[in-house]
């Protein structure tokens, strides 16, 4: 059975003392706060890292903005997952870790915290002068890594990442290295676009509405779509959009648009095309642990920037804030960290 995603508990605590820490709760939709919890102690086979640094991610949004169904999560709940830190405490059973390493964490939910405990799978030590501030998102590229190459993406074809979040100017900068004939992409904000020229973008395409259709936008310099269609937006709805972009024999990587899906699709139009739809994340352990591997390399040798994108750093205390700031409809917030370092 492959590992899938965990939310380490924690115990919640009205008191404020030694042993405890500050963690932050969702109580519901638009509703996150700072709670106090015991510090957790590793158990067997389990590491306690001192966290650092943790990136809002657009999933975490989704949670915030009430747009997740109730089997994908129900409140109060705690949020979370790109997370950098230090490992202070190794429990019994654990070779090859240490208190002290460095580490980027993945596959670990409901970190908004000073402490968690997690597995040694979730956990990919850093080298000792890596910025710690450049190393949560590296949790988001094994996904990324395995989209790319599910979308076999070669230099005779032409590709189309739709959305340049976070995920997204990561995934354009992937995508480059597979050296595409054109990588095209799409977004809202200019602000994003100017970085994803600047990170291998051929065409790009400022859409003036979230609903407006990208062929409109494309047909002139891509009558016939794209060979491969790579959604990174939030809203299930963007998959209606990659259909109808795709060309005829095209392969989707749905590697964003797993939120709700209130619309029809046309699945005759999927039939017609014969387009290929894929879903992304590695289905075997031992490839999360190669991507991961792969994904701390093309950061550590400057090849993906991690850094050039966080244009906010919120404390932990003020995550309420924090969220309401990655949650404006602009181009100037593009991702939001949270430092969880509290200064006692």
């Amino acid at each position: 059975m492959v590992t899938k995603m965990t939310v380490p508990p924690l115990a919640l605590t009205e008191e404020d003392g030694p042993g405890t820490q500050l963690c932050a709760v969702m109580d519901g939709a638009g509703e996150i706060g700072v709670r106090r919890a015991l510090i957790p102690e590793p158990l067997e086979g389990e590491v306690r890292v001192k966290v650092k640094w943790v990136g809002i991610c657009g999933s975490d949004l989704e949670v915030f903005r009430g747009a997740r169904e109730p089997e994908f999560v129900s409140y109060p709940t705690r949020l979370g997952h790109e997370v950098a830190g230090i490992v202070d405490k190794v429990g019994a059973g654990v070779s090859g870790i240490r208190a002290g390493d460095q580490v980027a964490l993945r596959y670990v939910w409901g970190a908004f915290a000073e402490y968690v405990c997690c597995r040694p799978f979730s956990v990919k030590v850093l080298p000792q002068e890596f910025p710690l501030l450049e190393a949560s998102l590296i949790e988001v590229l094994p996904g990324i890594l395995h989209a790319a190459e599910r979308g076999q993406i070669a230099p005779h074809k032409n590709v189309l990442i739709t959305g340049q979040g976070v995920s997204g100017l990561i995934l354009t900068q992937v995508v480059s290295l597979f050296s595409p004939r054109r990588l095209a992409v799409t977004d809202l904000f200019e602000e994003k676009l100017a970085l994803a020229r600047k990170y291998g973008a051929t065409d790009t395409y400022r859409l003036s509405d979230p609903h407006g259709r990208t062929a409109d936008a494309t047909r002139a310099d891509f009558p016939d779509g794209f060979d491969v269609v790579i959604p990174c937006l939030l809203e299930g709805e963007g998959m209606i959009d990659a259909i109808d972009v795709a060309a005829q024999n095209g392969t989707i990587v749905m590697y964003g648009c797993i939120g709700t899906c209130r619309k029809p699709i046309d699945f005759f139009k999927v039939h017609k095309k014969r387009l290929d739809i894929l879903s992304t994340e590695p289905k075997r352990d031992i490839d999360n642990r190669r991507y991961f591997e792969e994904s701390l390399r093309l950061v550590s040798d400057g090849l993906v920037n991690t850094k050039e994108m966080i244009t906010h750093v919120v404390p932990l205390a003020d995550i309420a804030e924090a969220f309401r700031l990655r949650n404006g409809h602009g181009g100037s917030a593009i991702h939001v960290m949270i430092d969880c370092e509290v200064k006692r």
